[in-house]
């Protein structure tokens, strides 16, 4: 029995490699075949082997990482921010009623009105610097890390309130062994969406003034048709999405596994 529990384990590990690898494998196949089909000119859509002998060039010379690091602090800073915020904020109005109804309409405006419109008055009022981009990223992951603090803490039984009520708790009390965790599997995942966001929102900020990051070298690409560049940043956004994403994954596995041993 722990034999055949052993192999199921390590054929579900082989699949969770396997997959992605042919889906990329796959989506390269393709590339190279829509290249060839359709006569694609480089300056529109350069070749794989493009886009890796470009990667590997800035990587040589530390162009990439240098960006990269620029962008990633940003996206930290406003992860950090942002996330903080919305958790205080949201945390707040899940226990007022009335003060949810005061402030509905200046958080439905923060998400209304789209970042790229917001991001030059930012630029302007604080400078193409490091600030105005970390306050974008914390504006773009304010509203869903709010909304599922939000959720998170409302969804709490009555009747464990009711528990904790009887045995005297206090308040502390009551939000450290009731409403964080009943309501951390709905914060972990509006961490989730805005890890995801804050790498938008960092590329939105140096698209409208920057002197560095990886927006900033979309930008480079774009202006001297250098695509294999703009490919190579695209790429390392993406990676970037995927860490932050994949890192927070796992606190949520690691912080919610007593959730698994329950069930």
């Amino acid at each position: 029995m722990k034999a055949d529990n052993t192999g199921r384990r390590g054929r579900q590990k082989q699949g969770q490699w396997l997959w992605p690898l042919l889906s990329i494998l796959l989506g390269v196949g393709l590339w190279y075949g829509l290249i060839g089909l359709f006569q694609i000119q480089p300056f529109i859509l350069p070749a794989p082997h493009t886009v890796w002998q470009r990667l590997v060039t800035t990587l040589a010379t530390g162009m990439l990482q240098r960006h990269a690091w620029v962008t990633l602090q940003e996206v930290l800073a406003g992860l950090a921010l942002g996330g903080s915020a919305a958790m205080l904020v949201g945390y707040a109005l899940a226990k007022s009623r009335w003060l949810e109804r005061f402030l509905a309409p200046y958080v439905v405006a923060s998400q209304a009105v789209p970042t790229v419109a917001i991001a030059p008055l930012l630029v302007i009022w604080f400078g193409p610097g490091l600030l105005s981009k970390v306050l974008v990223c914390a504006l773009i992951v304010f509203f869903p890390i709010l909304i599922n603090t939000l959720l998170g803490v409302r969804g709490v039984p009555e009747d464990l309130r009711d528990l904790l009520r009887s045995l005297h708790a206090s308040r502390f009390q009551t939000f450290w062994l009731l409403e964080l965790p009943a309501a951390l599997p709905a914060l972990l995942g509006g961490l989730r969406i805005g890890a995801t966001l804050a790498v938008i929102g960092a590329v939105v900020g140096e698209f409208v003034g920057a002197d560095r990051g990886l927006g900033y070298l979309i930008n480079i690409g774009r202006g001297q048709y250098d695509v294999a560049l703009v490919f190579v940043a695209v790429f390392a956004l993406v990676v970037m999405a995927l860490g932050l994403y994949g890192t927070v994954a796992l606190l949520e596995r690691s912080w919610l596994g007593w959730q698994r041993r329950t069930e």
